[in-house]
């Protein structure tokens, strides 16, 4: 039997159970620090602070379902330091080339494309529909929202937020730390963390 334990108890972890169950896992439980909740949906939710224990000591496999990158980071750098057993998944329905690279906690969702030559860092979503074109190298704890685009040979940083139908042109770099609303184009390298929006992207001030 394979089983899995997803960190969160969220909408976002319903799509992450339903990939892994896709993905041969019999068992399935989320695990929150809700003591009041324990059922969503379908899915048992077990009582972080009293249970997690049981499934770090029973083999489980973990991977944490939470759209905030920050608090995605925490959550799964806390079950690395107790260690974890993390996996990625991978929707059969997405597209991922053989010599992509995946990192542990990433989930790519049904019908996100990535192409040759691409590095995808730890604790990323990839999300539906999104396309991560060849030679990219996406860093740690990225979200590529539902229909986002990157095109040829892009870097994107740590902690970035890449809002849904957004776009990043062919060989363009964007630091860490950037959040691109819904519907941005960037054309140029970001070098600036922060909020940028617009047709081109421009920085929007806090």
């Amino acid at each position: 039997m394979k089983s899995i334990a997803i960190m969160g108890a969220s909408g976002h972890c319903k799509v992450v159970a339903d990939i892994a169950r896709l993905n041969g896992y019999d068992e399935i439980v989320f695990v929150d620090k809700n003591p009041e909740c324990d059922k969503f949906g379908e899915y048992h939710v077990a009582d972080e602070d009293t249970d997690l224990d049981y499934y770090l000591d029973n083999n489980y496999d973990f991977i944490v379902g939470i759209g905030d990158g920050k608090i995605r980071r925490k959550v799964q750098e806390n079950l690395e330091a107790l260690g974890a057993d993390i996996v990625s998944l991978v929707h059969p329905k997405a597209v991922v080339t053989q010599d992509t690279t995946i990192g542990q906690g990433t989930v790519v969702m049904a019908g996100a494309v990535i192409n040759p030559g691409t590095t995808i860092g730890k604790g990323c979503i990839i999300n539906t529909s999104a396309s991560v074109d060849h030679d990219n190298v996406v860093g740690d704890y990225v979200h590529i929202s539902v229909g986002a685009h990157t095109a040829g040979t892009v870097k994107v940083g740590d902690n970035c937020w890449c809002g849904i139908g957004s776009i990043i042109s062919n060989n363009i770099d964007v630091c860490e730390d950037v959040f691109l609303c819904a519907g941005t184009v960037v054309v140029k390298n970001i070098e600036k963390p922060g909020k940028y929006a617009g047709v081109p992207a421009r920085f929007v001030p806090f």
